[in-house]
């Protein structure tokens, strides 16, 4: 029972009002944005601008396929691995949540609102995956050319890094406002 005591103390630390925690939150948006899938947003942006200039084959054209082309193959996610790390992670965030806004744990509920958005960004990224992948191999056999694929690789990790960005300004605001309540009714951590 004691360690059950200590755990539930460690878990009752003052979360909100400490300024490692904001830190922490704007630095894993920061760097959450700075990529799509493992590719630079530079590398993106470049060739999206040579696709708009009409230079389907452009050296940054082919950067982003060079990318992709590396990055893809480690982000696949079988149906087995999927299942069991949405088995492990939902049981995690769930019992997180539980701790957090129903036993009024104030790390657990902190916790919980740092990890959700990057749990719903986790998928979305396996999703842009599953998408891009038979995109990336069409174009490998030829079954389609390497300027549709270019196209539809920009066109959709662009919309994935305005959800990536979207997803950010929900989340800190979210936490804000959150935090900001929480240290109202309880301005003595209590």
């Amino acid at each position: 029972m004691a360690i059950l005591n200590s755990l539930l103390a460690l878990l009752d630390s003052r979360s909100f009002s400490t300024v490692w925690y904001w830190i922490l939150l704007f630095g894993l948006w920061s760097v959450a944005g700075r990529r799509v899938i493992g590719v630079p947003v530079e590398i993106l942006t470049r060739a999206r601008g040579a696709l708009r200039s009409g230079r389907a084959e452009s050296p940054e054209v082919m950067s982003l396929l060079d990318w992709l082309s590396l990055t893809l193959p480690r982000l696949q996610l079988g149906r087995t691995e999927g299942a069991v790390f949405l088995a492990i992670s939902g049981f995690g965030l769930s019992s997180l949540a539980i701790l957090g806004f129903f036993y009024l744990l104030e790390a657990a509920q902190a916790l919980t609102l740092l990890l959700l958005p990057f749990f719903l960004l986790f998928w979305m990224r396996i999703y842009l995956v599953r998408r891009l992948t038979p995109l990336m191999e069409q174009a490998e056999t030829g079954a389609i050319p390497v300027s549709h694929l270019a196209r539809q690789a920009v066109q959709q990790m662009t919309w994935h890094h305005r959800f990536i960005s979207l997803l950010s300004i929900v989340s800190v605001t979210a936490t804000a406002f959150w935090g900001t309540i929480w240290m109202i009714r309880h301005p003595f951590g209590i």
